[in-house]
């Protein structure tokens, strides 16, 4: 059988443990078979960036922005029992976060569904799409573990020399400072992405921060979506029905609980990443969640929206064959394909992306599934299988 050809190539982005094993067992039997796969490779494994002190993670982002996609699979962000693990020279920054910073992008989420997984809150009715700002706060910030009492300052010096100081703490003991920030310029990625998504995929646009509380950092979110809605997109979600939505985090939270779903949440970064899982968790498993980053020039990166699955690793080193699912790193890398075909004017390209997703799905709807899955399934699951039959079962459909 002649393989698919592919014009341009795809940035690659390998991983970590349990999603760096799968990574490979995928492309070996769902892509390799078929196509004749280009990728520039890039080792985003921990290991591999504590080698080259991150030069590895800033290249990937440029190769991604010279090819217009990327697709990644799951990494390790460092902590002390990482770097004890890995034997380390130093702790590194989430490695999503440097992509993320490079690239300015927005990263939207979904889940996925399948007609024998239940959705947990029973009144959605509709996909909730989680649009989550792909830069700053916490996971580009910077912290001191203080060793004594002392006055913890805020500075900062203009590039006129003009300095300006608040005072955060007079700390009576020893504590941790932590300082976040953000850029007007990204804010304005991010609220215009948001829109011009919502636009794409006609639904609204709700946004939720803490401004009673954060008056200046959350509260210059609120004033930027407003600003950017009210000069750019107002006519336009006017024409299409549509609406934008703000109100506090913790109301939007209350009010995503009670609703049919169906729109676009377009939350800050850290509240993206916890709201994403809980309506993947809510909607059947991690694993069944697409993610995307895209950049406002139109660079595109798919990944999984989960981690690196540690526990099963640590199994499969015991030479134990786990039932990780595997379905998210599947549509990571559709979803790649799909854009690239997109880009390159290649059909027939695209259309196996289709037809690998719809397999997949197809699969699990007859009742073989991964064990995450199979304690949700409704009828129950004629096999629960393991990672490498879950996979075999879709290469010999295709």
């Amino acid at each position: 059988m002649a393989k698919i050809q592919m014009k341009n190539a795809i940035a690659e982005l390998d991983g970590d443990e349990m999603t760096r094993v799968l990574w490979a067992v995928i492309k070996d039997k769902l892509l390799t078979p078929f196509i004749d796969l280009k990728t520039e490779y890039y080792d985003l494994g921990l290991k591999s960036r504590d080698d080259s002190a991150d030069k590895i993670t800033y290249e990937a982002a440029a190769a991604i922005k010279r090819l217009g996609v990327g697709v990644k699979c799951a990494t390790i962000t460092s902590n002390a029992a990482r770097m004890e693990e890995y034997k380390l020279k130093a702790l590194t920054p989430s490695p999503n976060a440097i992509l993320r910073g490079e690239l300015d992008g927005t990263i939207f989420r979904a889940p996925i569904f399948v007609k024998n997984i239940q959705c947990s809150v029973s009144n959605w009715k509709k996909p909730i799409v989680l649009g989550r700002h792909g830069y700053g706060d916490v996971y580009k910030n910077c912290e001191i573990k203080t060793p004594c009492a002392g006055k913890a300052e805020l500075v900062f010096t203009g590039a006129d020399g003009k300095e300006i100081r608040k005072t955060i703490m007079e700390m009576k003991g020893p504590g941790i400072i932590q300082g976040i920030h953000n850029l007007d310029s990204s804010i304005e990625s991010f609220a215009r992405s948001s829109f011009m998504y919502a636009l794409d995929q006609k639904i609204d646009c709700w946004l939720g921060t803490k401004d009673t509380i954060s008056k200046t950092y959350d509260g210059n979110f609120k004033a930027i979506f407003q600003r950017v809605f009210d000069e750019e997109f107002k006519d336009k979600f006017e024409k299409a029905g549509l609406s934008y939505f703000y109100t506090l985090i913790d109301d939007a939270v209350a009010r995503i609980m009670k609703s049919e779903g169906g729109m676009l949440w377009s939350c800050k970064n850290y509240d993206g990443d916890v709201m994403s899982d809980m309506v993947a968790s809510a909607c059947g498993s991690l694993a069944m969640m697409t993610s995307v980053l895209v950049s406002p020039d139109g660079k595109f990166e798919y990944e999984a929206s989960h981690g690196t699955v540690q526990k099963h690793y640590y199994r499969y080193l015991k030479g134990e064959k786990t039932s990780t699912n595997p379905v998210a790193l599947i549509f990571a890398w559709t979803g790649a394909l799909a854009k690239r075909a997109e880009l390159d004017g290649t059909q027939e390209l695209s259309d196996f992306a289709k037809k690998l997703e719809k397999t997949t799905l197809a699969v699990i709807e007859d009742g073989i599934m991964t064990g995450d899955l199979a304690r949700l399934a409704n009828p129950k699951a004629k096999q629960v299988v393991d990672s490498w039959q879950f996979i075999d079962a879709i290469a010999e459909r295709l």
